[in-house]
Parts: C-alpha cells; structure tokens; sequence
C-alpha cells in the first residue's frame, strides 16, 4: 500500500486546515453574537447554530486528527515492558482496532444521516445532513489513519521512542 502514506498526510494535512478554518470562524461567531447581545441587545438567531456545527467538526475533526498524530491517553505500563518488537506489534495492533472503530463510528454515522434526511437546522435552515455527516466523515478518517499507523514501516511507536533498537 504505497499511496497509503501519502493519502494519510494529504486528509491530515486538510484536516489540520478544516479544524483551524472552523475554529476562527467559530470564535467569529461567537463574538459576534456576544457584541450584538450586550452591546447592541439584538441577538441572531443564526450565530448559536453556526457555532454549534463549527465546534462538532473542530471536536470529531481534532478527534480524526488525534489518530493520525498519535495524540491520545494511554496507559504504557505493559506496551513498555515489552521487548521492541512486541512493542511493534501492540501499537499496531493498538491501530487496527482505533481503525475499526473509526469504520464502525462512520458505519454508525451513514445510519444516523439516514434515519435524519430531510430535516433542516432550526435557525440557520440548512439540511442537517451537513451536520449529521461530520461523524461519517470523522469515522473514515479515523479508519484511514489508524489502518495507516498500523501498516507503517518500522510501526508507529511514540514520538519520543525510536523506531529501532
């Protein structure tokens, strides 16, 4: 799988763009209503909801985003008392299963686009399939990138751990 690395880096790479776009705007929002709130005494209906879809992407986006990174809690008690190879093989068993809970959170996520078709935002008026899909969308990222850390030459061990012995 060749091209597994390079497709990784490039839905990586615009994720980390998505995420940091949907957090300015976010932000710009949430500003505004504030200042049209208090200043003003005039709030939009629209600025909540927008808000409320920017910050769903910048959670399951950053989520997505977290695999591809290696940036999650874990417990290394018992991964570090293994030989490297073992090692190895934990982490990447690690990321297969991340993978398949990516695929099963996607799964999870075309049911619930389905089962909500048709429905619209309450302020805003867009389809809230928009919405609905980030999991979908979350969910294949998640799978595209832990499958990737788990076929990586050399495995995907931490940052601060070399990749030979």
């Amino acid at each position: 799988m060749p091209l597994l690395g390079p497709l990784a880096r490039g839905a990586a790479l615009l994720t980390r763009a998505s995420i940091g776009l949907a957090a300015a705007l976010m932000l710009t929002a949430i500003t505004y209503q504030v200042v049209m709130r208090y200043v003003f005494g005039d709030t939009p209906s629209w600025s909540e909801e927008l808000a409320v879809l920017l910050f769903s992407w910048t959670v399951l986006g950053g989520l997505a985003l977290g695999v591809h990174e290696g940036w999650h809690v874990r417990l290394t008690l018992l991964p570090e008392r293994l030989p490297h190879g073992g090692r190895i093989l934990a982490e990447r068993l690690t990321d297969a299963v991340t993978a398949a809970l990516g695929l099963f959170l996607a799964w999870s996520g075309w049911r619930f686009l389905d089962i909500t078709a048709g429905s619209v935002s309450a302020a805003i008026g867009y389809p809230i399939e928009i919405l609905n899909a980030l999991a979908l969308v979350a969910g294949a990222l998640m799978a595209l990138f832990g499958l990737e850390r788990a076929l990586r030459p050399g495995g995907a061990l931490p940052a601060e751990e070399p990749s030979a012995a």
